[in-house]
């Protein structure tokens, strides 16, 4: 049996009336999101602040997010992959413990293919590669 806790607070946001009673259940195994899913997630943001204006240019990304412009283009290449690919690595299973086994790295070359039926054809490899592969992943015609 898995043993689990909830937890309770109180939330109280100005102007908002009563406070609010909030609950959250704790599992005994602690996970968190992979970091690629992050990326992703991340890039997709990142391209709604340029196309909407917020932010002028990839270089002004890396001056407020303070780091490299090298970096901000590594996160914004994962826009190219087909987008059931981007969709699997935002809904990548989270890790519970020891490192991760998919890096942003290892999608970089991912980026540069254009043809997506190719695409994804390495994108399988890849999971096949990194033990990943499983039925959340099935392999596309």
């Amino acid at each position: 049996m898995k043993a689990s806790s909830t937890r309770e607070w109180t939330l109280r946001l100005p102007g908002r009336g009563h406070p609010r009673l909030c609950h959250a259940e704790a599992s005994s195994r602690a996970s968190r999101v992979p970091r690629l899913a992050r990326l992703m997630a991340l890039a997709l943001r990142l391209e709604g602040l340029l196309s909407g204006g917020a932010i002028l240019n990839q270089a002004e990304l890396a001056r407020l997010g303070q780091v490299s412009r090298a970096r901000i283009s590594q996160i914004l290449n994962l826009l190219h992959l087909a987008p059931d690919i981007q969709e699997q690595l935002l809904f990548l299973p989270p890790s519970h413990r020891g490192r991760e086994r998919l890096h942003l790295a290892d999608l970089q070359s991912l980026c540069r293919t254009w043809d997506w039926r190719r695409q994804r054809r390495l994108w399988q490899a890849l999971l096949l590669r990194t033990s990943l592969h499983s039925e959340n992943y099935p392999e596309r015609a």
